[in-house]
């Protein structure tokens, strides 16, 4: 797999994953994917200051993207 087919697994991940937080009144961007094993992601909106964010991310994100693009070894979010 390409680093561009990788970007879009991932970002398509993202799709699959952002109604359920929006719906909360989050969201969720692509920051970036270093050595095609590392997703960081940034949590925002009401995710942001959710006591569950963390399990959220390694739940439903990390889980999400991992189907999607089974290399992908762990998913970080970056805070403000």
């Amino acid at each position: 797999m390409t680093s561009v087919e990788l970007k879009l697994n991932v970002e398509k991940a993202l799709e699959e994953i952002r109604p359920f937080l929006q719906s909360d009144g989050g969201d969720i961007t692509l920051i970036s994917i270093d050595d095609e094993s590392s997703v960081k992601v940034k949590l925002e909106g009401a995710c942001v200051g959710c006591s569950v964010n963390q399990m959220t991310l390694k739940s439903g994100v990390e889980m999400t993207i991992k189907k999607y693009a089974p290399q992908i070894q762990e998913v970080i979010n970056i805070a403000d």
